[in-house]
């Protein structure tokens, strides 16, 4: 009796102990599983709240996606700006909405809006100059072509000195003439951005004409007329350009 009765304990020992040994293996895992949830769920929470905070940071947007901007003949290339920014140049122009909204939002006489951001957009691309750089002119010369001398469809102040006041007879030959004087004496020279072409095209500036300049660069860059208060750069007219110009035009000078 006394076997038996060691056999019994000693058999009800090791099932014990293996029940034992099942349950603690199931907690284990239960728990690491647990852990494993946990840790997951907070990483999220964690990347989740700076992708929400980000999205309104612009700068953050602005220093790491690239910008798509399609040329009005689709053809697709890369550029980099002075901050390592890449560019791609895309199909799917949104370099027309831009301006368009630009435009509008300071209620240009230039309409219908959209076919002027056709218009500036071509002829940017003529040139092989930044879609920015005219319509920002025009805002700070002539309130994007709300004052100018009667007459002359000059909407950039271009050829205006105290002696005379050079006439156009339209304000798409006047874009044209302007574009392509900036491309040639100014930006082919090494004058590209808003301070450089100061310089030469308004002399007599204390530094508000290209800080002027600068702003509605950035509003354009940011499609946002606050941000472009905010963010401001001396830009780099090279920043956003689309193919090589091909014009054979004479240079006429400022």
């Amino acid at each position: 009796m006394y076997i038996i009765g060691y056999h019994f304990i000693g058999l009800f020992s090791t099932f014990c102990y293996t029940v034992f040994s099942l349950q603690m293996k199931k907690l284990y895992l239960v728990c690491a599983w647990s852990l494993l949830l946990f840790a997951t769920i907070s990483v999220n929470a964690v990347l989740a709240t700076q992708f929400v905070e980000n999205a309104y940071n612009p700068t953050f947007l602005s220093s790491r996606q690239s910008a798509k901007i399609a040329t009005s003949d689709n053809r697709t290339t890369q550029t980099t700006d002075s901050d390592g920014i890449q560019t791609t140049l895309a199909e799917g122009d949104a370099r027309i909405p831009i301006i368009t909204n630009f435009l509008r939002r300071h209620a240009s006489p230039l309409q219908p809006y959209e076919d002027w951001g056709k218009k500036l957009v071509a002829v940017a691309d003529k040139y092989h100059i930044d879609f920015r750089l005219l319509p920002a002119i025009a805002m700070q010369e002539s309130n994007l072509c709300k004052v100018i001398p009667p007459g002359t469809y000059n909407c950039l102040g271009f050829g205006i000195d105290k002696y005379e006041t050079l006439g156009f007879d339209s304000y798409e030959t006047m874009f044209d003439r302007a574009a392509r004087t900036l491309k040639q004496n100014y930006i082919n020279k090494g004058l590209s951005t808003p301070e450089q072409i100061m310089g030469k095209y308004t002399p007599s500036s204390d530094g508000s004409w290209a800080s002027s300049v600068n702003q509605w660069i950035a509003e354009m860059k940011y499609d946002d007329h606050d941000k472009g208060l905010e963010l401001k750069t001396n830009a780099d007219m090279t920043e956003f350009v689309a193919g090589v110009s091909t014009s054979s035009a004479q240079t006429t000078q400022k």
